[in-house]
C-alpha cells in the first residue's frame, strides 16, 4: 500500500523556520515529480512548490519564492520543504503529493498529483 507521510509540522514564531518532510512507502516515487500544496483556514488548497523527478527543476508560488526551498533524496524516497522567514499567512495544513505519471513535467495544479499525504499543520504566530 503506497503511502506518503509528512512529519515536521508545528508551531513557530514569525521569522522562524521549519522543515517538512514527506516520506514515501509502498512503492518508489523517485521517478515522479513531487509537490507541496497547502490549505489555510477558510481558503482553497493552493500550490506551494514542486520538484521534478530528478530534482533538477523546482518551481515556487510567488508567495513563498525566496523563503522556501524544496528538495528530494530519491535514495530515501523522501521530499523536503525547508521554510524560512515564516509569516503568519503561511499558517495552513501542508500536503505533499506525488505526480500521476513517472518522468512527467512539473505542474502547479493539484489535478496533476495522484497520491497525497494526510497533511501536517504549520502554525506561525505573530
Amino acid at each position: 500500500q503506497e503511502q506518503l507521510v509528512e512529519p515536521g509540522g508545528g508551531l513557530v514564531q514569525a521569522g522562524g523556520s521549519l522543515r517538512l518532510s514527506c516520506a514515501a512507502s509502498g512503492r518508489t516515487f523517485s521517478n515522479y515529480p513531487m509537490g507541496w500544496f497547502r490549505r489555510a483556514p477558510g481558503k482553497e488548497r493552493e500550490f506551494v512548490s514542486t520538484i521534478s523527478w530528478s530534482g533538477s527543476s523546482t518551481y515556487y508560488a510567488d508567495s513563498v519564492k525566496g523563503r522556501f526551498t524544496i528538495s528530494r533524496d530519491n535514495a530515501k524516497n523522501t521530499v523536503y520543504l525547508q521554510m524560512n522567514s515564516l509569516k503568519p499567512e503561511d499558517t495552513a495544513i501542508y500536503y505533499c503529493g506525488a505526480g500521476r505519471r513517472p518522468y512527467s513535467i512539473v505542474s502547479n495544479t493539484a489535478s496533476s498529483f495522484g497520491s497525497w499525504g494526510q497533511g501536517t499543520q504549520v502554525t506561525v504566530s505573530s
